[in-house]
């Protein structure tokens, strides 16, 4: 039956007749696609300066009242708009830009749809000024919905084109109110013209509020990059910037060229700022945002946030620009391979530049057991209040302090120390990189580098998923392989944990020995081991500081760890297991074999056990209870009284588990995907098992 038919339906149910399918008005068309390409002042604005720079201006100029609302204007010296142009100019996919659709494949304008004055015509009032080379008076025009409100009118104009949007989004009521109580965008217009001001560096810009004296913006142009960033961003960005080149010519199928700036180690701030254009066109790119955040996160202080300038030049064939409503974003040919060569790039840049480091920080103290942070000799520390008995002190996040580390307050200017030698030209080392690459599994890398977390199955495994596949993965494994695979890549460049109170080694080791069953309880023997397994540490202290970070001092005692994963601490239980494992089981006497077996001790301390304490979740709070011998004679206990819990060491265990499912999400997976390179092993050792497939899924509903 037809949907127009009006005949009643005819042994049907008793509801009611399904609504009429009708098509809707243009004008209400129009105004829906408006709100996606014009989704607030700043969208306009970017609109209108991209068509500024695609007429071949040299001045762009953008004045604004009321963050946009009341007025937008943009004035450029391009090209400006021919007279028989005009009555089509506001008009739906009306574009100087292409005439076929095979044009996108090659279109290097920014502009291309013809939708943005249209949209603007359709929720503002749109004015246009223009007068083309040669002409002896420009014209005005009046737009709405689309089309002129008059003809064109004669007037004095200067060369090129001025837009004016008044009353913007005066027809849509709900979004000019959340607008108007929102933060004003002109922050927002401003951060654009910025950007737009730091790459075309032979355009002069600027920006102001209407009725101001003094722009907010305004840049000259200049053939300098360097100036340009300086004019914009001031000569302290510049101070700590360097030049970075990257080209992909030799792959036939991923050609592409990457210049900018990017800032050194010495760069402090709080918010990331990262100007990336890709073909000329100012877009974004979480990927490799995130990749190169993970990247400065290894040499920045935890607080900091690097600067970033990029130019990314590519064939037009390799970029879809047609994705997004705003072209926001763009879609490139061989994305993952792109990125992973210029975060390699810059991690390579920032690893030889960064030859001295300038920290000045402001230590706060807290408590006996708060967690405060410093930077110390080498690059950066974290101290780490040490307790008697060397058992780490946990710190609830609301007394940790974060200090402003250029703060001229009780600054303490620390420089990094020079390497007597250059760690990460030794053979044995290579040698060590170049069996994880031989040894890597490509199946599981592929999965690891497009999975998505799901969340943890139990204490060791974790839930993750590859296209329509679902995996269990071993934590335990899966770290500790990551971890001895970073011990070697940092090689001889670690931040440290600094640790507040030195921890002497025999007491480590004698704790370490303590329980250990192999010995017995003769404590004579056990003190003989401390002693020499300490000697054999002091003997080696400088080879095992030098390369790993690992610093003993004169008189036997612990005071620095390294940072081998960032925004990662090591649980504190298990370092005098450590201690004794570098001591007693790695290989002194061949380097190949002491990096490899220095490095896998390092690999096991770092890896994401579970916690000493046991899982509080479920049942397992009836482990904390105070009644201890009820709980070991084996005596069932039903009682769930508060009284009978011990709330205290109860807190611990609970914050101890939440830490590390919290780590697990967010610093390990993530630095999984950039890092790890899985060994053929972990395919057949249980660390990655799949357990479930869409398909066959699908196969056994069929058959239900």
């Amino acid at each position: 039956m037809d949907v127009d038919d009006p005949s009643p339906r005819v042994g049907g149910g008793s509801g009611a007749d399904p609504p009429r399918i009708r098509r809707l008005e243009e004008s209400v068309v129009n105004r829906i696609a408006a709100g996606e390409v014009i989704q607030r002042p700043s969208s306009a604005v970017k609109e209108l300066v991209e068509n500024s720079l695609d007429a071949g201006a040299s001045t762009v100029s953008v004045t604004v009242k009321d963050g946009g609302l009341k007025l937008i204007q943009v004035s450029d010296d391009g090209h400006g708009i021919r007279f028989e142009d005009l009555p089509i100019l506001c008009e739906r996919h009306t574009t100087s830009k292409l005439s076929a659709y095979e044009d996108l494949q090659t279109i290097k304008s920014m502009g291309f749809r013809g939708e943005a004055l249209a949209s603007m015509t359709y929720v503002g009032h749109v004015t246009v000024t223009t007068i083309t080379e040669g002409q002896l008076h420009g014209y005005r025009v009046c737009y709405k919905d689309g089309v002129m409100e008059n003809e064109p009118k004669p007037c004095a104009a200067v060369k090129g084109t001025q837009v004016m949007v008044e009353n913007l989004f005066y027809n849509m009521v709900a979004r000019r109110k959340t607008l108007q109580n929102s933060n004003d965008d002109y922050p927002k217009i401003v951060d654009f013209i910025s950007r737009f001001a730091v790459h075309h560096i032979n355009v002069n810009f600027s920006c102001r509020k209407h009725g101001a004296n003094r722009a907010d913006v305004h840049s000259s142009s200049t053939s300098s990059r360097l100036d340009a960033i300086r004019n914009v961003y001031g000569a302290s960005v510049v101070r700590d910037l360097i030049e970075i080149e990257v080209s992909d010519e030799d792959a036939g199928d991923a050609v592409f060229k990457m210049d900018g700036y990017i800032s050194n180690a010495n760069y402090v701030a709080k918010k990331i700022m990262m100007i990336l254009f890709i073909n000329d066109r100012l877009v974004d790119c979480t990927a490799l945002k995130r990749a190169i955040e993970f990247v400065y996160s290894a040499t920045l202080p935890q607080a900091s946030k690097p600067f970033i300038y990029m130019s990314i030049n590519l064939p037009s064939e390799h970029v879809d620009v047609n994705i997004h409503p705003t072209k926001k974003e763009v879609s490139l040919l061989n994305q993952e391979r792109i990125i992973e060569t210029i975060k390699n790039t810059i991690e390579e840049k920032l690893r030889n530049s960064n030859t001295t480091r300038i920290f000045q920080t402001q230590l706060q103290a807290v408590n006996s057991s708060a967690l405060t942070q410093v930077y110390t000799q080498k690059d950066k520390g974290t101290e780490v209040k040490m307790a008697s008995g060397m058992k780490s002190q946990k710190t609830p996040v609301s007394q940790m302090v974060r200090t402003d580390p250029r703060n001229p307050s009780g600054r303490n200017v620390v420089r990094s120390r020079r390497n007597p030698k250059d760690a990460c030209d030794l053979s044995s080392r290579h040698e060590l990189l170049m069996e994880i690459d031989s040894h890597c599994h490509p199946g599981l890398l592929e999965v690891i580098k497009n999975c998505t977390y799901v969340g943890l199955a139990d204490e060791v495994f974790a839930l993750i998923q590859h296209n329509t596949h679902l995996y269990l993965v071993n934590v335990v494994n899966v770290s500790k392989e990551l971890m001895y695979q970073q011990a070697l890549c940092r090689f001889g460049n670690f931040n440290a944990i600094q640790l507040s109170e030195p921890a002497p080694l025999q007491e480590l080791l004698l704790i370490a020995l303590k329980d250990d069953e192999l010995i017995g309880d003769e404590n004579d023997e056990k003190l003989e081991i401390a002693e020499v397994n300490s000697k054999i540490l002091k003997e080696n202290a400088e080879m095992i500081n030098e390369y790993f970070s690992i610093h003993v001092d004169q008189d036997g005692n612990l005071t620095r760890l390294p940072v081998v994963l960032d925004q990662y601490t090591p649980d504190m239980d298990h370092l005098p297991e450590f201690v004794l494992t570098m001591g007693n089981d790695v290989t002194w006497d061949d380097e190949k074999e002491c990096f490899r077996t220095a490095a896998a001790a390092i690999g096991n301390f770092y890896a994401l056990h579970p916690p000493i304490l046991p899982n509080p979740s479920g049942s397992g709070v009836q482990l904390y209870k105070k009644n201890k011998d009820c709980m070991a004679s084996g005596e069932h206990v039903d009682s769930t009284d508060e009284d009978d819990i011990d709330h205290e060491l109860l807190a611990e265990a609970e914050t101890a588990w939440s830490q590390r499912e919290w780590t697990i999400q967010h610093v390990l997976f993530p630095s999984i995907r950039l890092f790890l390179k899985p060994p053929k092993s972990m395919a057949t050792d249980g660390t990655f098992v799949q357990i479930a497939s869409l398909e066959k899924l699908y196969k056994i509903f069929e058959r239900c």
